[in-house]
């Protein structure tokens, strides 16, 4: 396994922009695809939540995520929305760069995707609710956008232990 260090709120390279990935089949992106692979499996292990990491998570300036969700498992590289619904939905989010605080952000019920596999071949993907909010939140941190960036209000931000409290006592 190569699990790598996830950077933490407060690391400036969070908020840095990534560089496409020019060559697929290089061992470096080899490499990263397999990192980020890991590190996500030891995250979800450890903290029993988790479900997609993007590179610049891992320290690492390059536009690939990788999704572990229902079934799809995959890296997603170079990926880019193509299109976002006018249509929205309020929920809260967390982040495994600050992964006890939730933040209410808005995000687009359905999006496209467009990106390329790990075979360096051309895909879109069509997502809807969770897994467009999943993708939405990943595809930021290529952009250097944080969900705290997207938060609602100045009202959206709640410790976990605390969301968890409300959430279960009403």
């Amino acid at each position: 396994m190569a699990i790598q260090d996830i950077l933490q709120l407060g690391n400036p390279i969070l908020w840095q922009k990534s560089s496409p990935i020019i060559d697929i089949n290089s061992s470096q992106t080899k490499n990263l695809i397999r990192d980020l692979r890991d590190t996500l499996a030891n995250f979800h292990d450890v903290k029993g939540f988790g479900r997609a990491i993007a590179a610049p998570q891992i320290g690492v300036l390059k536009q690939m995520i990788f999704v572990n969700i229902s079934g799809f498992s995959a890296p997603l590289i170079n990926p880019i929305i193509t299109w976002a619904s006018d249509e929205k939905f309020e929920l809260w989010d967390d982040c495994f760069s600050f992964p006890e605080l939730m933040v209410r952000v808005s995000r687009s019920i359905k999006i496209k995707v467009d990106y390329q596999d790990n075979e360096n071949l051309k895909n879109t993907l069509i997502a809807e609710n969770d897994f467009a909010e999943l993708l939405q939140h990943e595809i930021d941190h290529l952009n250097g956008v944080l969900a705290l960036d997207r938060a609602i209000s100045p009202q959206a931000f709640s410790t976990r232990n605390e969301w968890l409290k409300q959430k279960f006592d009403t």
